[in-house]
């Protein structure tokens, strides 16, 4: 029994979601991780993610709120981070004439494609309240470079 009740409205938006997908796996190919994002959908899970970057490393930050660090698993090979884990919540409550359990449990795997200028032998990560923050170093000399854009005064005559 689902605890989403299907109207025409929840069904568009199935269909539109799955079409976004067609076309992003289309546009990217490979590089897209459809299936990922597809089985994530199905356990009703994604956690989100922020990227920045300074001039010495890539940040990563996540949310993940209920997931112990036991649980959650962080690898980097080249410029490819890997955030999995799984979450397991069980609430109980018990009264004379009332018992009720929910459970809610499920994995997850988010995977980052790093710029090819990080160390991934500098990489550390903590866990504060839920936000796991991903350290990862560059290398040295690999910082980008600003390109100064010049305004030019040469008008370009509008079609028409």
């Amino acid at each position: 029994m689902s605890l989403f009740r299907r109207t025409p409205v929840l069904d568009e938006f199935t269909r539109m979601r799955d079409e976004m997908d067609r076309l992003l796996s289309r546009t990217f190919g490979s590089n897209m991780p459809s299936t990922e994002l597809g089985a994530a959908r199905i356990d009703g899970w994604i956690p989100p993610i922020d990227v920045s970057e300074t001039d010495d490393e890539i940040l990563v930050r996540t949310e993940l709120p209920g997931i112990a660090v036991r649980d959650l698993e962080i690898t980097i090979t080249g410029n490819t981070l890997s955030i999995a884990g799984k979450k397991e919540e069980k609430e109980e409550t018990e009264q004379e004439d009332f018992y009720r359990c929910e459970r809610r449990f499920g994995g997850f795997r988010r995977i980052v494609e790093l710029p090819e200028s990080v160390d991934s032998e500098r990489v550390s990560a903590e866990s504060d309240n839920g936000l796991v923050t991903i350290h990862v170093a560059k290398r040295p000399g690999q910082r980008a470079k600003r390109v100064e854009v010049k305004a030019t005064t040469r008008r370009v005559p509008l079609p028409g």
